[in-house]
């Protein structure tokens, strides 16, 4: 009962932290990966001690927030992306991972880290933020230009490089002797077994499980498979003697690409945002600030040097990959922060004693400096490289719906979008919702539904909607200026598609022709219209 009291206490504790400095860092603008880490270090041992690192069951909790991380990682996981973006992945990642990865290898041991630790922590550093920077992208309206595919190109490759980085941690842990062949061989079979298994998964889960389990239309069966499916994959990389974290990535893989995939990484959504907290809270109770009092000097250059490295090699990959040279220099400096999973690898490396404690100290410091600049970096990053223009060519443009017959995007979702958007799907065809409010989606989203939130009038929102390729769209929003605009919106990316059009007023109904509209439905006329049906009814003599 004491451990289970103990337990509670920390975790309860290790939450409300949380709480607070997410708050916090929402109210100021930064990143609450910052505010978890700090507030970490703050109850941690190195300061004041609220929360202990002999308590291995909140380790444990911590572990699965990772791998809820990097299960979401994998749903969000796109092949079809990653062809679409095959021209900058190859090229970009490699070059933007070695031009980091290599000079930091150099002066970590330099500064007398081992060869193996060396390796680990330049490759750990070399990772950028998906998540700030995808978020960014969308926030500026970037995603689809030119410098945001060769950057998420980029960032695609960093997310698959994780899994060779993971799986070569056992292979470090020699302590300065170099791995064998038989040990390399060893994990190569090991891996392929893995590869063919998890792809004998995919197939299954695809072809059949998926099917009979969106007919059964139960959110509790669909979070029990969920979390099965994790369960197993991880059990079977474990006992192969791979990492867990490669495991949580390919049941995540398994799981995307199919209809089920939004409504799967929408119900985890709360369980991974809060398992996270706890993995960074406890991540950071493992940071010691004094230090940063007694290597200041250390500290801020080993940022500045980070920030440049890192700015300049993403600057370099990007600019070989067609972005022109300020664009290129915009974009770098928002990939030059150390990511979320920069931190996954570093506490690997900390438990294989490949990395010492005052080394991954100063490296999670570090770390923090590049995360609390972030925010200043990449809005001026943006400012630069937003002078590139969207490229509209047939290898960019692609969707990621190939079918667009079965393809209709609903605006509106009050009481008439939420009765189109059901007889539509009930009818086998994939509808895109589109609202300004997330609480009108979230339900819809809950139940497998492909959601964006934002203002249709933007040509972002739509385009994150894949109006482009869609056959059929639906404007029901109770503004009818909004409503011109967006049929107007619709129109210009797509001159093919059907738009109908809702319009409360008829003095309207011209406009919205000229701005593109199909079909067009009145409510004025439409009431006045059944008005008089029941006046008729009502003044018929009776036989």
């Amino acid at each position: 009962m004491d451990d289970i009291s103990g337990i509670t206490t920390d975790l309860l504790l290790v939450l409300t932290a949380g709480l607070i400095a997410g708050a916090v860092c929402k109210r100021i603008g930064v990143s609450m990966l910052v505010g978890y880490l700090v507030v970490g270090g703050v109850i941690g041992q190195g300061a004041l001690g609220f929360v202990k690192q002999q308590n291995h069951e909140l380790e444990a909790l911590a572990e699965l927030g990772a791998l809820l991380l990097l299960f979401a990682v994998g749903i969000e996981f796109s092949l079809e992306e990653l062809m679409r973006l095959s021209r900058y992945f190859l090229l970009g990642g490699v070059v933007q991972m070695t031009l980091v990865a290599i000079p930091l290898a150099l002066i970590c041991m330099a500064m007398g880290m081992s060869v193996n630790g060396a390796v680990l922590a330049a490759s750990a550093v070399a990772l950028s933020s998906t998540v700030l920077v995808f978020k960014a992208l969308a926030e500026w309206g970037q995603a689809a230009s030119a410098s945001g595919r060769r950057a998420i190109g980029i960032l695609l490759f960093q997310d698959v490089a994780l899994v060779p980085l993971m799986l070569l941690i056992p292979l470090l842990t020699h302590h300065g002797e170099p791995p064998s062949l038989n040990a390399y061989a060893l994990l190569g079979g090991k891996s392929l077994v893995f590869v063919i298994s998890v792809g004998m998964v995919y197939h299954f889960v695809r072809r059949w499980l998926v099917p009979e389990l969106a007919q059964l239309r139960s959110v509790e069966l669909v979070v029990l498979f969920a979390v099965c499916l994790l369960g197993g994959v991880c059990w079977i990389a474990h006992h192969l003697g791979l990492p867990s974290a490669v495991g949580a990535l390919a049941a995540g893989i398994v799981l995307s690409g199919n209809r089920l995939s939004k409504q799967i990484d929408t119900i985890v959504l709360p369980f991974r945002e809060t398992f996270a907290a706890i993995f960074f809270v406890t991540l950071g109770t493992l940071l010691n600030p004094r230090q940063f009092f007694d290597e200041p000097l250390l500290i801020s250059s080993g940022v500045l040097l980070i920030l440049l490295i890192k700015g300049a090699a993403a600057a370099i990959a990007l600019r070989l990959v067609g972005l022109r040279t300020k664009a290129a220099i915009g974009m770098g400096l928002g990939l030059a922060q150390m990511g979320e999973f920069s931190f996954l690898l570093l506490s690997e490396g900390v438990k294989q004693e490949l990395l010492s404690p005052i080394a991954y100290n100063r490296l999670l410091l570090i770390a923090l400096g590049t995360l609390i600049l972030t925010p200043q970096l990449i809005q001026f990053g943006l400012r630069w490289s937003g002078e590139e223009q969207y490229e509209h060519d047939e290898h960019d443009h692609h969707g990621l719906i190939n079918d667009t017959s079965r393809h209709a995007i609903v605006i509106g979702i009050g009481l008439i979008g939420r009765q189109i958007s059901s007889q539509l799907e009930m009818k086998g065809i994939d509808v895109r919702l589109v609202d300004f409010s997330p609480i009108n989606l979230h339900l819809f989203a809950q139940q497998g539904f492909h959601t964006v939130t934002g203002d249709a009038r933007d040509p972002q929102v739509l385009r994150r909607a894949d109006a482009a390729n869609c056959n059929l769209s639906v404007v029901s929003v109770p503004d009818d200026a909004a409503a011109k605009e967006i049929v107007a919106a619709l129109r210009s990316l797509n001159a093919d598609s059907t738009i109908l059009v809702r319009c409360r007023y008829q003095g309207n109904v011209t406009a919205m022709r000229r701005a593109g509209a199909n079909g067009i439905v009145s409510e004025e006329g439409e009431a006045s219209a059944a008005l008089l049906r029941w006046c008729e009814r009502f003044v018929q003599p009776k036989a």
